[in-house]
């Protein structure tokens, strides 16, 4: 009460936020009609004394009113659009790296070219990151004309692209694209060989639009890119086979808020019996108990044409907040692989994490980072807490005049779907566009149905009309249209009314449930009432609404048979709204733990990601990382000399076969030291002679090789071996983190054992690291060109002979005298490593070909 009285006295600290602009938006609007006179020439010119300016260190700050008002003449003239007030308070909002909370139709679009325009001065390149490819292209081919008319080049990022054209598209000053190509580029970016390869050039400033599904909803899902693991498909089958034989309730538990399934006893004894083995908890079946957890989760909480859809043969994720196909993306821990089985197509293989990043810290990386949505408001407590992003509510261009209509509950769903039926048929009647909205495909395809036995034309937008998104939803608004939507796709694009739907009351929100966050009915509401257009909305539920039969309360049930309702007769109550609401808050509460809880793990390999892209940056950008080496060698001496010279022991007693052992295996060589070189040795001197045997046996390699040669040889197997071992190290972090939470019930705190162990984790790899890196290079010979070629001649006349000797005498024994049998000498090279000769390929695929 009292903050809300403060609140009517002194205005909110939004309202104070927006009054101090009005200066800035006057300054910009009395330089309105210097510009009017200029032609277009002076008006591109502008940009060139802008980028002088910034040059000599005046800030972006002080340019802001003069930049701003020469975008909106540059708008006017090039795509007959001028900027309203409210779209520069917007730009300030943006500029000032904040969220802008525009409603539908107040022109987001439009508006973040102010702020784009104004940060590519800078010349560091600006990002903006749109949902989907066609919003990328559609943003970046209209608001391009308005750049390229003030001389600044401006490209798009999309799916199928190469390295080249993205390389290009990101060297310009403004970059648009969504946000699962921007991610993936920085991390195959930190996958390559060479600093020139790379696509992006740096992390300077970011508009993210549709800010909230991209950073609160798909936050949720880390960007991976992975590679095939050694793991067979055929067990997925298998356990998929059994999957008939396990009842509700005796053999497993669903928990459906939190989305999770469990075995009870019976259903582990079922399971042992089915499978053919003693204790599924065995270490050895642990896979097998993996798989049947992951077949469980995928029958009973999977649903097809809800969580996914089977098209062309292949299993494709539907977001659950935007309703669209998530092509390419695949669920992770085996899980994809299950729905694959239950829906008896194709089983992939398994993949194996070779890079991963979340979309939280991908976009911390910017040095300034903006948003903008018609709906963030709600979740403003965690983009300050995650982001540091604060939300400013923008005002309309025009009075919101949309009549939002109460919720009206039935008993069943069969009764509310009559409802809205019937609703639908009486507005159509009148000629009222109708804008349904759904949260899954198989209820659009319900109702779609039912309107068709009522003979009313309508189109169907969902994930199985992906292509047309666009199209569909951009006609909405026509003279009698009645509109299937799946939750929000067609998001981004505009909803015009058509010719006297504005006398006949606007376009018709009709929500056919409440989804569980707020966020998406408001934006689900907001497509109507554009621009001060007429419309209204009104949401339909029922008592076994996912929401309320999970989340809401059971007192509604028992209201509604107090009051004897009737199964077709609705009730409005503002217990309801407030169950209803309630509910909303309890699985936002919870989806917003989900993420922090992601992002809490995610921040320790964040930690560890940033040391090791660092590392490949270093050596890429270095010419010479020799140092680098010879600090490695110094730390594995350093280990050598503390393992085995004893100060209270004669040196002659030391342990001297265990350090032949591991100077074999730290530096590929044994330095031959006679009985009288061990003897009397202090500790001292013992390093200093190590330092000599390993400084001498390196440079020998380097004469070998070749100065340049050797140093060219650093950076390779550097990078060669922090790739290898870095995907291995997040294959175990996966594993850690697969098993972590059962610390619980040791009342340990999961995330700080995770923290401890996934740092003695890299404390090893990185040690294993050094390890491979200097053997390798201390063995690592290269071949001229000429042995090479008498090498292969050697192995192709060796081939010959054996097939001949096969041809007259049948398959020989390898190991058989008669046949010819290959010998190696020195150490054994493993398929997958770095070819001696240097090349840089894998042995398989080089010099092993012939082996």
């Amino acid at each position: 009460m009292i903050s809300s009285a403060l609140t009517k006295i002194f205005g909110s600290s939004n309202d104070r936020y927006l009054k101090s602009l009005r200066p800035i938006i006057a300054k910009i609007n009395s330089l309105e009609e210097s510009l009017l006179p200029l032609d277009d020439a002076a008006i591109a010119a502008k940009t060139v004394e802008f980028r002088e300016r910034v040059a000599k260190g005046e800030s972006l700050d002080a340019l802001l009113p003069e930049a701003f008002a020469v975008v909106r003449e540059a708008a006017r003239r090039a795509i007959g659009e001028r900027h309203y007030d409210v779209q520069l308070i917007g730009g300030i909002v943006l500029h000032q790296g904040k969220i802008a909370e525009m409603k539908t139709g107040e022109g987001k679009t439009l508006t973040s070219t102010l702020p784009v325009y104004l940060n590519g001065l800078s010349g560091r390149g600006v990002h903006v990151v749109t949902v989907n490819d066609y919003l990328a292209a559609r943003d970046s081919e209209w608001m391009s004309q308005v750049y390229t008319f003030l001389g600044m080049r401006c490209g798009k990022i999309v799916h199928d692209m190469d390295d080249a054209a993205r390389r290009e598209a990101y060297g310009f000053d403004i970059t648009y694209g969504t946000n699962n190509e921007f991610g993936f580029d920085y991390l195959r970016d930190n996958m390559k060989f060479d600093r020139a390869e790379f696509c992006q050039r740096g992390f300077n400033y970011a508009i993210v639009d549709e800010v909230d599904s991209i950073l609160i909803d798909e936050a949720r899902t880390p960007l991976i890119i992975s590679g095939p693991a050694d793991i067979s498909t055929e067990t997925y089958q298998a356990v998929n086979a059994v999957m008939g034989n396990f009842k509700k309730e005796e053999h497993y538990t669903v928990d459906e808020k939190s989305r999770t399934v469990s075995l009870t006893e019976e259903g582990i004894a079922l399971g042992e019996e089915l499978l053919k083995v003693d204790n599924l908890y065995d270490p050895v079946n642990i896979e097998k108990l993996h798989h049947l957890n992951q077949s469980l989760k995928a029958h009973m909480l999977f649903q097809k044409d809800v969580d996914y859809i089977v098209k062309d043969g292949q299993v494709v994720i539907v977001d659950e907040f935007t309703g669209r196909t998530m092509e390419g993306r695949r669920f992770s821990d085996g899980l994809h692989q299950s729905l694959e089985a239950k829906e008896h197509v194709k089983i992939e293989q398994e993949n194996q994490t070779l890079a991963s990043i979340t979309f939280q810290n991908y976009f911390r990386l910017y040095d300034k980072l903006a948003g903008m949505t018609g709906t963030a408001d709600t979740e403003a407590a965690e983009f300050k807490k995650i982001y540091e992003l604060d939300v400013t509510v923008m005002p309309t261009n025009q009075p919101m005049i949309r009549e939002d209509y109460a919720d009206v509950i039935y008993k069943n769903q069969q009764a509310k779907y009559r409802a809205i039926v019937r609703e639908i048929k009486e507005l159509h009647a009148l000629g009222r566009p109708v804008l349904v909205g759904t949260i899954s495909i198989d209820i659009s395809e319900l109702i779609s149905k039912m309107l068709q036995k009522e003979k009313i034309v309508h189109e169907v937008l969902n994930a199985k009309h992906h292509e047309r998104e666009a199209e569909i939803i951009a006609g909405a608004g026509e003279l009698g249209k009645v509109t299937i939507a799946t939750n929000m796709a067609g998001r981004g694009t505009d909803i015009k009314l058509g010719e006297g739907v504005r006398e006949v009351g606007g376009l018709h929100i009709l929500g056919t449930s409440r989804h569980e966050s707020r966020r998406i009915d408001n934006q689900l509401r907001g497509r109507a009432g554009r621009q001060g257009d007429r419309g209204s909305s009104r949401f339909f539920l029922s008592l076994e609404d996912d929401l309320l039969r999970i989340f809401g309360s059971g007192r509604i049930s028992g209201l509604m048979n107090k009051l004897g309702m009737e199964e077709d007769e609705p009730i409005e109550h503002s217990m309801i709204s407030r169950a209803i609401e309630n509910a909303q808050r309890k699985v936002e509460g919870h989806n917003f733990d989900i993420r922090k809880h992601l992002l809490e793990y995610d921040d320790v390999m964040n930690k560890q990601r940033e040391i090791i892209y660092e590392q490949r940056c270093e050596v890429l950008d270095g010419d010479n990382v020799q140092v680098t080496v010879q600090d490695m060698m110094e730390y594995m001496i350093n280990l050598t000399v503390a393992e085995f010279g004893q100060e209270r022991i004669e040196s002659q007693d030391w342990d001297w076969p265990g350090f032949s052992q591991r100077m074999l295996e730290y530096f590929s060589f044994t330095p031959e030291w006679s009985e009288e070189e061990r003897s009397d040795l202090k500790v001292e001197e013992f390093r200093e002679k190590i330092v000599d045997a390993v400084a001498a046996k390196y440079k020998a390699q380097e004469e070998h090789n070749g100065e340049e040669t050797q140093r060219q040889l650093e950076k390779l197997i550097l990078l060669q071996m922090v790739d290898s071992h870095w995907k291995d190290h997040l294959l175990s972090m996966d594993h850690l983190k697969e098993g972590i939470g059962l610390r619980g019930y040791g009342q340990k705190n999961p995330l700080n054992e995770y923290k401890r162990e996934g740092h003695e984790l890299f404390d090893v790899m990185i040690d294993e690291m050094k390890v491979q890196i200097v053997s390798t290079l201390m063995r690592v010979q290269v071949m001229s060109e000429d042995e090479v070629e008498r090498l292969e001649e050697e192995r192709r006349l060796q081939q010959e002979e054996k097939a001949k000797r096969l041809q007259q005498t049948g398959p020989v024994d390898e190991e058989d005298p008669a046949g010819m049998t290959v010998r190696r000498n020195g150490e054994k090279i493993g398929r997958n490593s770095p070819c001696p000769c240097g090349s840089g390929k894998k042995y398989k695929h080089c010099h092993g070909r012939a082996v």
